[in-house]
């Protein structure tokens, strides 16, 4: 008997705490901001750009206050050869400003930027941004 109410009281701290964190995720952050970044790349470098997002840019991103969202790349042509699409947050415009400030100035961040262009140059040809806030009625707000 004793057993079993630890087992419960445990799995209850355990259940309450995940209800909590749950209530939290669903609570809409103040001044969060989106950002829609589209990539376009020169002809044949968009594996060297995924590449570089998968094993450096997205740990960056983190490192500099940015959430990553989600990350797409369009089905059809032409796009589909040179175009990364993703979408990251910010806790508010103002802070969005100030993490791709320190994102670009970060030594860490050009010496990758570097290397991963070392091998066959530059790799974005354009960056398209828009920053978008999310709907009272979306489920990611």
């Amino acid at each position: 008997m004793f057993k079993h109410s630890w087992l419960v009281l445990a799995v209850g701290l355990v259940l309450g705490a995940s209800l909590q964190w749950v209530r939290a995720a669903d609570a809409p952050a103040a001044g969060r901001v989106f950002e829609l970044r589209t990539y376009h790349t020169f002809p044949g470098r968009l594996d060297a750009l995924h590449k570089r997002f998968r094993e450096h840019t997205m740990k960056m991103f983190e490192k500099h206050g940015m959430t990553n969202v989600a990350y797409w790349t369009p089905q059809d042509s032409p796009a589909r050869e040179t175009t990364l699409i993703y979408v990251i947050s910010h806790a508010s415009r103002e802070a969005a400003k100030a993490n791709w400030a320190a994102f670009s100035a970060d030594p860490a961040w050009k010496k990758i930027a570097a290397d991963s262009e070392a091998d066959g140059g530059k790799i974005v040809e354009k960056v398209d941004s828009v920053f978008m806030d999310a709907t009272d009625y979306s489920p990611i707000r």
